[in-house]
């Protein structure tokens, strides 16, 4: 009898403790991030995601090309001029995808695309943006959710595949870097379409 009654006890607070730990999972999965975690985890997934590699000018240093920490994430330098793509280039047969010495810009069949200005300057950066129009960019492919095409090499597709609080956090960080002014050059379309292979 008293065994029983020491199983039924033992039963209940395993149930008890199953549900407790149950309900605290639940609780902490339906609360919200504050500012301050959101900032966090968006630093975690932008410098572990490298978008430095791209939207950071550099600077060289004994090891190459490193992010400039000066002027983080403020994309392609206005200033910096942009090297005539070498005549037969790209070749679809040959080397396609062409990057500058900052890796700030890019050139290949779309033409030449320049890293954007991610810090929250209002005038050349996203300082204008909502944290939806930074969602629905990442989630479309347009610039701003409605605008031009965000082109190569940005991997919106797989950016866009991110879940909402891990998009509001990378914004969130982004709002959160020192604002710098710098207006990046808008896309140059191809001067002409590639060469036609032979079948």
């Amino acid at each position: 009898m008293r065994l029983t009654k020491v199983k039924t006890v033992l039963s209940l607070s395993l149930l008890t403790a199953a549900l407790i730990v149950a309900n605290c999972a639940q609780n902490s999965a339906d609360k919200p991030l504050t500012k301050e975690e959101m900032i966090k985890r968006g630093s975690y997934l932008v410098n572990s995601g490298s978008c430095n590699d791209c939207h950071s000018p550099k600077k060289y240093g004994p090891k190459g090309p490193e992010p400039d920490q000066s002027i983080l994430l403020s994309g392609h330098r206005a200033n910096l001029p942009v090297a005539a793509i070498p005549a037969g280039l790209p070749d679809p047969n040959g080397w396609v995808v062409m990057g500058n010495a900052d890796f700030t810009a890019w050139a290949g069949p779309w033409g030449v695309s320049f890293a954007a200005n991610l810090t929250p300057d209002p005038n050349t950066g996203i300082g204008k943006w909502t944290e939806a129009d930074f969602v629905n960019a990442m989630r479309t492919g347009k610039h701003m959710g409605t605008g031009r095409e965000i082109l190569p090499p940005m991997p919106w597709q797989m950016i866009g595949q991110m879940t909402d609080e891990d998009l509001k956090s990378m914004f969130a960080y982004f709002m959160s870097l020192p604002a710098v002014p710098n207006l990046v050059p808008g896309p140059i379309p191809p001067q002409a379409a590639p060469p036609a292979t032979a079948e």
